[in-house]
Formats: structure tokens, sequence, C-alpha cells
């Protein structure tokens, strides 16, 4: 089975993992088949917290890839704050 999760990297105690398209029985941080984006959990400022590929997302669900929940969390929290955004402008 395909998923989309996410993989962790980073230094210690400063972690930034990248969204990754990969095997259900790969290793967390093992292969990856394509890497959609990544998510920095400690941004701030002017930092970037969450970048998504949003079309190769779409891709990757309608073929059957089954997003981790914390995936599917992080993607909708950001959709909303991104739609949000857009109507205040």
């Amino acid at each position: 089975m395909v998923t989309i999760r996410l993989a962790r990297g980073g230094a210690k105690a400063r972690p930034f993992f990248h969204v990754v398209v990969a095997n259900s029985r790969d290793k967390r941080d093992g292969n990856h088949i394509e890497r959609l984006g990544f998510f920095n959990p400690i941004a701030v400022g002017q930092d970037v917290e969450f970048q998504l590929d949003e079309g190769r997302y779409a891709y990757w669900v309608s073929v059957g890839a089954q997003a981790t929940p914390r995936v599917k969390k992080l993607v909708k929290q950001f959709r909303s704050a991104a739609s949000q955004t857009a109507t205040a402008a």
C-alpha cells in the first residue's frame, strides 16, 4: 500500500519533517517515491511552517494513496488557514 506520511529530518531537539509518498512497508525515514512538501513545527517569524504541492497530493490521493491521520490534519488545518487569509484580503 502507498501512504502519504511524514519523514523526520533535522537535528536533535529541532525536528523537521518532509511530507513524502512511500510504500507503507518501508522505514519511516527510508526510501520514498516522491517528496510533496515539508512541515516545520518550530517555525518562527518569516519561516514557512507548512508547504505542500497540492496538485501532486491530489493526484496521489486519486490513485489510492492513503494519507496518515497527521498529514490529513495538517492539510485540513492549513487549507482552512489559507482560505481565511484569502477571504480577509
